[in-house]
């Protein structure tokens, strides 16, 4: 991938340089990793709200001193895991993305990638959309912002589509709601599919081909 969480927790460090108290920045990048990771875990196991910061220094193996040395609150710290996941999906799916120049192949690389990230990236996309419902007002609008990025990408796929002719007219926002939607039923009841012993392949492949099936013009399905 051309995007790692490596790579933007240096960003992290570098653009937090004047408040981070680490000075090598190599471990400094190491420990961010180590308490984002740490975060998303008990978030999955416990709730953000009920986790404590003795919590995630227990988890993250730094002291609550060390802790300091990152984030001044808990209100800081969900801010990055926000600032972080969302800057992940967005680059790494448009680095595939752009590296298609026809829409039907782009819609097959939003849909494919998107789906694997959510293999690769298990607890955030977990805290994306289960801890949005639990965080107050001023948090939950940047929760939201992340839940419709995919969805913008697939609608900006549709329009250049339709403009190009290769997908008939269609209400995009709403198939991009749609096709969103498809796409979390993976990550949101895994078990069934997992019961069904359904591959995170075929499942990308379906979805593929039911939006093919209803976009497409039908000389070209």
């Amino acid at each position: 991938m051309a995007v790692s969480i490596d790579d933007l927790c240096g960003e992290y460090v570098r653009e937090h340089r004047a408040d981070i108290r680490i000075k090598k920045e190599a471990v400094a990048v190491r420990n961010v990793r180590a308490i984002v990771s740490a975060a998303l875990k008990l978030s999955c196991r416990k709730g953000f709200d009920a986790m404590s910061l003795r919590d995630l220094s227990r988890e993250s193996g730094l002291s609550m001193g060390a802790l300091y040395s990152y984030f001044s609150s808990k209100e800081e710290l969900l801010v990055l895991i926000q600032s972080l996941g969302r800057k992940a999906v967005e680059r790494i799916l448009r680095s595939h993305i752009e590296g298609e120049s026809e829409p039907r192949a782009r819609l097959r690389v939003a849909v494919r990638t998107h789906l694997y990230l959510s293999e690769l990236l298990k607890d955030w996309f977990y805290f994306f959309f289960m801890e949005a419902r639990r965080l107050e007002d001023r948090f939950r609008s940047a929760a939201m912002q992340s839940e419709l990025l995919t969805e913008g990408i697939i609608i900006d796929i549709l329009d250049e589509g339709i403009r190009a002719g290769v997908f008939h007219e269609l209400n995009s926002a709403l198939a991009g709601s749609v096709i969103k939607a498809m796409m979390q039923d993976w990550y949101l009841k895994r078990w069934k599919y997992a019961r069904r012993r359904i591959s995170v392949d075929e499942y990308a492949d379906f979805v593929i081909s039911v939006v093919e099936a209803f976009a497409m013009e039908p000389a070209m399905v």
